[in-house]
């Protein structure tokens, strides 16, 4: 071999070994790449929703001091509330469900219900903490929001209308429609209200709306003491009837009303009066006279425009909170920002 041979020789063999260095690196890159890197472990812990806790009726009993009237908040159509002092010491609302209603529904899954119930978590939901159940008792613990709600301020506060202008009840009712949007709509399985009406909204003290007793139908679905003139007609059909969103969507229409006049529902009344004035445009004679009627009316207009379409139409034919959201949405933007 000669000198020129041996040079192109060892010249080939560099060149080689180059090559099969680059081409180790590259595996190497390929390699790591493809191989799984082990997550951080906080990355691999999913949010867990909450879930309601079951509490002891001895607990329930000292923290509502022996049901004590005296803690007294709230009465409904459901039970009494009642102001208590969590084991924790956090202050929280403890309703406790009429016996009769608990002795007629003593067959229902109670704490299976509470607790999926319990994992809703929305700015506009109160929250449920917890539960108790016993012979002749069902206790539901829940988030204490002040507990004044929404018919105190329209109808029973002497400063309510004060309190309410006209951008905050717009805030308001864009507040309630993202709620029942979030039950109707974010929940797996969804949640039906079964009960939307001004005083199952409670006001926090920034004027928050926030929905309570949702999904409590079950406790007493045909009673009538406190429904009539918040659902529609159909609700009481024997067939197809009872809760639904259409029904809830109904229910809201009413709270539309009730901001817009000042006027409470009267068992229906308020739909029929009410009805005819929007169609008419008459809106001095619909408005709450206890407030100045704004420069700018378009806003109130589209919301009784809103509220029309919510009562005025059959189930197959109302519009979905989803579609109320969205266009209160826009509202609240335009207006209240």
């Amino acid at each position: 071999m000669t000198q020129t041979d041996d040079i192109a020789y060892d010249s080939i063999l560099v060149l080689l070994s180059i090559s099969l260095f680059i081409l180790g690196i590259v595996l190497i890159i390929i390699i790591c790449r493809k191989k799984p890197q082990k997550p951080d472990q906080k990355q691999l812990e999913l949010p867990a929703k909450f879930c309601a806790s079951s509490y002891q009726l001895t607990d329930i009993d000292a923290a509502t001091d022996g049901f004590n009237p005296r803690r007294i908040v709230g009465k409904g159509r459901l039970g009494t509330v009642y102001a208590a002092i969590s084991p924790s010491g956090e202050l929280v609302a403890v309703k406790r469900i009429h016996p009769r209603l608990v002795l007629s529904n003593a067959g229902f899954g109670f704490a299976s219900i509470i607790k999926t119930l319990s994992l809703a978590q929305h700015p506009n939901v109160v929250p449920i903490i917890g539960y108790s159940q016993a012979p002749g008792e069902r206790i539901i613990v829940m988030e204490f929001v002040g507990m004044v709600n929404l018919d105190f301020y329209l109808h029973e506060n002497s400063d309510g209308a004060s309190l309410l202008d006209w951008n905050r009840r717009l805030r308001v009712a864009a507040g309630v429609a993202r709620g029942i949007e979030y039950l109707h709509q974010g929940m797996a399985p969804n949640i039906v209200h079964g009960a939307l009406k001004a005083s199952n909204i409670l006001l926090d003290v920034k004027i928050a709306a926030k929905l309570c007793d949702y999904g409590l139908s079950f406790l007493a679905p045909k009673e009538m003491t406190g429904l009539v003139g918040h659902v529609d007609d159909e609700y009481w059909a024997e067939k197809g009837g009872g809760a639904c969103k259409e029904s809830d969507v109904y229910g809201f229409g009413v709270v539309l009303l009730e901001l817009l006049t000042g006027r409470r529902s009267e068992q229906g009344l308020l739909v029929r009066w009410a009805l005819p004035l929007i169609k008419a445009k008459r809106f001095s004679e619909l408005l709450d006279p206890r407030l100045v009627i704004p420069s700018d009316i378009k806003p109130l207009l589209r919301l009784a425009k809103v509220a029309s379409a919510c009562v005025g139409n059959y189930r197959k034919d109302r519009p979905s909170i989803s579609q109320v959201a969205s266009i209160l949405n826009n509202l609240e933007i335009e207006v209240c920002h």
